[in-house]
């Protein structure tokens, strides 16, 4: 059976929901999720076996040691971690019946086909360079991924985006394609051409102006709905501010109280589920 991850206590771990079943974490821009080539001890899921170690391995390497789903190193925002066998089966049959519901915010530059929107161009992962992308290919994997505009100032958006599906660099592949990559993007732009390399520097400032703003599911216990909604870090309230010429904190009063009129729109309705 392969080793669980090390348990660092030096990652700090910001909690934004726990009980018996599950736990969500706030993961910074900047750090890997789970363990890897060049990142062994420093990730998310090495802070939180310091802190929750012997509830996660139990779970095993068969479910990931708990882990459900995965951000990119430079996107920030909503990790959940399952901590009992039954709450990770559970989960996951969520996340299979698209029934998570998942709400970034992007800061883009170029301009989108509309206000709102899917795209449902498939893409495929490939290898390019020193890294995995995602291409987009006529048959490749179904995507889909809704988007809707939040503010903007010339060649510059804030929007709101929700994924049914979640491969490999989703949204940022969806987005560039459809001519407004995200603010930072190294890989997915469209003036210049690709950095697909992955030898950077360890430290390196994130660049990339991705949240993982808010996720909804069925709790796997009680069944009751719960919402988690991480705070939009300063770096990206900026950011912000500087695409859409707005001040920051009215900005970012402006996404809070726009996004359950998004939910409350057609993301959802294909499968008939929440409104």
């Amino acid at each position: 059976m392969p080793a669980p991850p090390e348990a660092n206590a030096r990652v700090a771990c910001e909690i934004l929901f726990e009980d018996e079943a599950l736990v969500a974490l706030h993961k910074p821009a900047g750090q890997v999720t789970q363990p890897g080539a060049g990142h062994r001890d420093d990730s998310l899921m090495n802070g939180l076996f310091a802190r929750d170690g012997a509830t996660q391995t139990r779970l095993g390497d068969d479910r990931d040691w708990g882990l459900l789903h995965r951000l990119d190193r430079e996107t920030s925002g909503v990790v959940l971690v399952a901590r009992t066998k039954a709450a990770y089966d559970a989960l996951r049959a969520q996340f299979e019946d698209r029934a998570v519901e998942k709400t970034y915010l992007a800061a883009l530059r170029g301009r989108l086909p509309s206000d709102e929107g899917t795209c449902t161009m498939a893409l495929k992962e490939v290898r390019r360079g020193d890294m995995k992308v995602s291409a987009l290919v006529p048959r490749g994997d179904l995507c889909m991924t809704h988007w809707r505009v939040l503010a903007r100032s010339r060649d510059r958006l804030a929007a709101a985006c929700a994924i049914e599906t979640g491969r490999l660099h989703q949204i940022r592949a969806h987005l560039a394609a459809l001519g407004a990559p995200v603010e930072g993007d190294r890989v997915y732009r469209s003036l210049l051409p690709p950095n697909t390399s992955a030898r950077r520097e360890r430290d390196a400032a994130p660049t990339l102006f991705l949240h993982a703003w808010r996720i909804a599911f069925s709790h796997p216990t009680t069944g009751a709905r719960i919402e988690i909604e991480a705070v939009v870090p300063a770096r990206m309230v900026a950011a912000l501010n500087e695409s859409c010429g707005s001040p920051g904190v009215a900005l970012a009063g402006a996404i809070v109280r726009e996004l359950p009129s998004v939910r409350g729109s057609r993301w959802w309705d294909r499968r008939g589920t929440r409104r």
